[in-house]
């Protein structure tokens, strides 16, 4: 738990976070998707690592952000979690901009957000004193902890006050925060790649339009560029800094977007509101949408891996051998 904080959060991890270990040189955090399965997340982040030979020097952190609709405050949604003892409690998935998906706070606390324990999470694994030889710390999120990691990215106070690298692996998210008014046309996904839903053949218009144009539907469109989806109206933990700092954050941080080649059926929960929509018809359309945005709209480095034959599947995405080098760096 956060210091001066009586909620905690439940965690998987495969070594203990208080006793010294000089074996570990990585570390991997892994955030569950919306049925808060962190379980099975950390089974998905043991398999990688063993398929990459790095269990014995690699620290794994699956965090679980539970939620019981029925318990007190929380009124919103049909969610279930037995909750223990002290544990923090978060706002059952909807269209909610305060859920732990985006650094919202727990329902008796919204001071305490969600990002602010990825933030301790971050310190305890960077503690030379525990793990005197790490050299790097990945942060990884798959569908809606790939929309955690793609936020928490921008927003978290606590990369530059570690003495290692922190990178982030954003997997087959839903929607993405876009830092200004401009969304993608068609031209801003590669022929390359069949991104749009099966049996959708847009007709081609007679001249192309740029990659990416002022939303041209805005007013219909209420809070396309509200946050989750822009930095507008900004609540919980990124309501703390100011745009330019969220911009510049985006902009010095190594991020890396896994994408599946076949995630472009609306599985898992699939995100249709009309702000998200506006980024494109599927999660790989998006994906690639964004990716492009971020590198030759915003000037950014960010790496872009396609895996093939993977569709909206964790277990897939992060066991590929194209994955691995990204979510276990040397």
């Amino acid at each position: 738990m956060p210091a001066g904080q009586q909620s905690r959060l439940l965690i998987y991890r495969n070594y203990a976070l208080d006793t010294k270990n000089d074996n570990i040189t990585s570390a991997l955090i892994f955030v569950h998707g919306i049925n808060r399965d962190g379980d099975n997340h950390f089974r998905t982040a043991l398999a990688a690592a063993f398929l990459a030979d790095r269990l014995n020097n690699t620290v794994i952190v699956a965090p679980r952000f539970a939620s019981n609709s029925g318990a007190p405050g929380n009124q919103v949604g049909d969610c279930r979690d037995s909750l223990a003892v002290k544990e923090a409690n978060w706002v059952c998935e909807t269209q909610r901009i305060d859920t732990w998906r985006f650094g919202g706070g727990e329902v008796d606390n919204d001071k305490l957000t969600s990002f602010d324990f990825m933030d301790e999470i971050v310190r305890r694994v960077a503690r030379k004193q525990v793990f005197p030889n790490l050299r790097s710390i990945v942060v990884a999120g798959h569908s809606a902890g790939g929309q955690f990691v793609a936020r928490y990215e921008m927003s978290n106070t606590v990369h530059d006050s570690v003495p290692f690298p922190i990178s982030y692996v954003v997997s087959n998210a839903a929607a993405y925060p876009y830092v200004d008014d401009l969304r993608p046309t068609a031209t801003a996904i590669p022929k390359t790649f069949a991104a749009a839903p099966p049996g959708f053949q847009p007709a081609a218009p007679a001249v192309s339009p740029p990659p990416f144009v002022p939303f041209a539907d805005a007013r219909n469109c209420v809070g396309f560029d509200h946050w989750p989806y822009g930095l507008k109206n900004r609540s919980g933990y990124a309501a703390r800094l100011t745009e330019n700092d969220l911009k510049k954050q985006l902009a010095a941080r190594p991020t890396t977007y896994l994408l599946g080649e076949a995630d472009i059926l609306p599985l898992g929960v699939f995100d249709t509101s009309c702000p998200a929509m506006a980024q494109g018809p599927t999660r790989l359309a998006r994906g690639l949408a964004f990716s492009s945005y971020v590198n030759e709209h915003q000037g950014l480095k960010h790496k872009t891996v396609v895996i093939p034959f993977c569709g909206h599947s964790a277990r897939c995405m992060f066991t590929s051998d194209i994955a691995l080098p990204f979510i276990f760096p040397n």
